[in-house]
C-alpha cells in the first residue's frame, strides 16, 4: 500500500527505496548471491544521487525521504552484522580450528574457549 507522500517522492528516492526492498528481501531469504546483485543495484543507486542544493528546495521532502532510507539501511546492515556474528560464534563453537583463521566480524580475536559455549556466546552479542 503506497501512501501519497510516496507517489509525490522524488525519483531517485524511490528507486533507493526499491533497492531497499530488493535487498532486504534477499537477505531475509537468506540468497547471497542476491545480497550481492542488490548490493551493487544500491551502490550504483546511490551514485546517482541528486545535487546537494536539490535537497533544499523549498517544498521538498527529499531530506526527509532520504534521511527514512538512510535509517533503514543502517537497520539492514545492524542485522547484517549480527547475524555474521551469530554465524561466527556458531563456528567457533562448532569448528574451533577454522574459527581461528577467520577474520572476526568486529575486529577482535576470540578465542573460542573464551565464549563459553554457544549459549554464553549467544548472550553476549
Amino acid at each position: 500500500m503506497t501512501s501519497p507522500a510516496t507517489n509525490n517522492a522524488h525519483p531517485w528516492i524511490a528507486a533507493l527505496k526499491n533497492s531497499l526492498d530488493t535487498l532486504e528481501t534477499a537477505l531475509l531469504q537468506g540468497d547471497a548471491a542476491g545480497v550481492e546483485q542488490a548490493s551493487a543495484a544500491m551502490q550504483s543507486v546511490l551514485q546517482q544521487a541528486p545535487r546537494t542544493s536539490e535537497f533544499a528546495v523549498p517544498g521538498s521532502t527529499l531530506r526527509h525521504d532520504m534521511q527514512n532510507a538512510a535509517q533503514r539501511f543502517a537497520q539492514l546492515r545492524s542485522a547484517v552484522l549480527r547475524a555474521t556474528a551469530q554465524s561466527e560464534r556458531a563456528v567457533g563453537s562448532l569448528l574451533p580450528q577454522q574459527a581461528l583463521q577467520r577474520q572476526p566480524t568486529y575486529g577482535r580475536i576470540v578465542k573460542p574457549n573464551a565464549l563459553g559455549g554457544a549459549g554464553r556466546g549467544y548472550v553476549r552479542a
